[in-house]
């Protein structure tokens, strides 16, 4: 259990030092702009799209909430050994995206897709949370031993 829990701090850790570096270039004045992609600061108050932005600053609070409560499922339920790495890299980024909001009252976002169709900001920690997220359903899915048997007795 120890590997795991090696694993699980040491890729947090590291989603979050390269997330918070990325972000200090924007919030020092950075932008860029194509056709294509605009690389430039944008606060997002909400969450995804800027959903619940309404809540203001309980937003955060009840981010560290669901995020206790997710640890907490996670270590009752035995997953840390099975998912250390992609749930590390979840944990680093959304632990990211919640000390903006304690740092600088939004998260810091900076990519914006605008060609063919205009697409939310977004920034490192968001698309990391995406990857995890992704390896987390596929690892279930497709090299769950469990699903494997479900499947064949369907």
């Amino acid at each position: 259990m120890l590997k795991a829990w090696t694993i699980f701090l040491l890729a947090a850790a590291g989603i979050y030092i390269v997330d918070q570096s990325i972000k200090q270039i924007f919030l020092a004045g950075w932008y860029w702009q194509s056709e294509c992609i605009s690389l430039s600061l944008v606060f997002n108050k909400g969450v995804a799209f800027s959903m619940f932005a309404f809540l203001g600053p309980y937003l955060k609070w009840i981010q560290i909430a669901l995020l206790a409560g997710v640890m907490g499922y996670i270590i009752h339920g035995g997953y840390l050994a099975r998912y250390s790495m992609p749930l590390g890299i979840l944990f680093g980024a959304a632990i990211g995206n919640i000390a903006d909001r304690f740092m600088h009252g939004g998260v810091v976002d900076y990519v914006h897709w605008h060609c063919w169709f205009d697409f939310a900001v977004f920034n490192f920690a968001d698309v990391m949370i995406d990857v995890a997220v992704g390896w987390l359903l596929i690892d279930h899915l497709f090299f769950n031993k469990e699903s494997k048997d479900l499947r064949k007795n369907q």
